[in-house]
């Protein structure tokens, strides 16, 4: 098996911090691009990421023969004229652009300079996704910001307007908080949410779904709202109601289920599952099957619920979605799936007792136990 490339040595690495010193000195001459290359990679190896980002943005101000406004309309001529022509390929852009929206926000983070490093920042995030960098100007200059925030919503690139949704966010993935209110970032969405991009869309799915961490009411009345007024198609809204409820569809909320058309009490029943080994180790595969019946059609939504007691003794859950379907009356519907039993970065799967249920429409039905057992090297047998 090939081994895995951190991350971090992909998205910035010696190529790139060269990429950007000849891109630099494309456009400005009296930039030492040798120099600022040499110095950057003496550091760069021993560092993760978020440090590379920070150590190439502390390069070029050192070596940017001016500062300020001067410097910043530098880094703006030094991009490709547009995304596709610097080789971004996806919507979220390029690692190698991450250092210019940290110069902005790392060296023109100032009130006098606001409207030019805002207006720098929603151009760069076609490049790289600027965030970050915005929610440094949040948590310094928040009122005048938001005002900014507020116009990317009716920006004609929709980069940008997702730029307004993730910036908000109250539960940015690696982002430092902001002292704004949980729901501050509503308006915004009001905007957003039936804009004709997913990227979009997914990004207001996932505020909705930072918001309902703390209140989780509010945002089951926003989507409320959202869904009677019209504006987006039936599939838009189940997407997007579905996914700013995950974590609230995985604890079996009712009320969210029933926003989704799914009855908590649906006259159902479902057979004990069925496993066929419940002896496993790491990495192997969970076979289970069930049947589910109906005394009237229902729509149902059905979760896979794997649980266990840590290393602390604490219990622990991992839910994941199985399938959405209509139970016909006096129709069988099978349930099953071939699950991968496997550690990730947040569920490790360590030695001992499991139970496996499925949760149809937020009700648990009886779980079946299976136990994980510790795994052999394959050098522990000698040959």
């Amino acid at each position: 098996m090939t081994p895995k490339v951190p991350l971090k040595e992909t998205a910035l690495n010696a190529e790139r911090i060269a990429r950007i010193g000849r891109e630099v000195h494309a456009v400005c001459p009296a930039f030492n691009a040798s120099s600022f290359v040499t110095s950057v990679m003496a550091d760069l190896p021993r560092l993760e990421l978020s440090a590379r980002i920070a150590r190439t943005s502390q390069g070029l101000h050192s070596h940017l023969p001016v500062t300020g406004p001067d410097a910043l309309d530098i880094l703006l001529r030094s991009l490709p004229p547009t995304p596709a022509a610097a080789g971004v390929t996806n919507d979220f852009g390029l690692h190698l652009y991450s250092p210019h929206s940290d110069y902005v926000s790392r060296y023109l983070r100032t009130a006098e300079h606001l409207d030019l490093s805002l207006a720098a920042l929603a151009r760069m995030t076609g490049y790289f996704s600027a965030e970050l960098p915005v929610r440094h100007f949040l948590a310094d200059i928040p009122d005048e910001t938001m005002k900014a925030v507020d116009a990317w919503t009716r920006d004609e690139d929709f980069r940008v307007r997702r730029l307004a949704s993730e910036a908000v966010r109250p539960l940015l993935p690696w982002a430092p908080r902001i002292a704004l209110p949980d729901d501050a970032g509503l308006p915004v969405l009001e905007t957003l949410y039936d804009d004709p991009h997913l990227y979009v869309r997914s990004s207001v799915a996932n505020h909705l779904g930072d918001i309902a961490a703390t209140q989780p009411d509010l945002v089951l009345a926003t989507l409320q709202r959202w869904k009677t007024s019209g504006r987006s198609t039936s599939k838009q809204f189940a997407f997007l109601a579905r996914n700013a409820l995950s974590n609230r569809l995985k604890e079996g909320w009712p009320p969210a289920y029933a926003l989704l058309g799914y009855a908590h009490d649906a006259p159902i029943t479902l057979t004990p599952l069925a496993l066929e080994r419940t002896e496993l180790r790491d990495g192997e595969t969970l076979n289970f099957s069930a049947a589910l019946t109906a005394t009237t059609t229902a729509p149902v939504h059905v979760m896979i619920v794997i649980a266990a007691t840590g290393p602390s003794g604490r219990p622990r859950e991992k839910v994941t979605f199985l399938r959405r379907a209509t139970a016909t009356q006096g129709q069988e519907l099978r349930l099953a799936k071939a699950h991968p039993l496997r550690s990730t970065a947040r569920w490790k799967v360590s030695p001992g007792s499991y139970s496996l249920a499925l949760q149809v429409n937020g009700r648990r039905f009886p779980a079946a136990a299976f136990t994980v057992l510790d795994t052999c090297p394959s050098h522990a047998f000698p040959r």
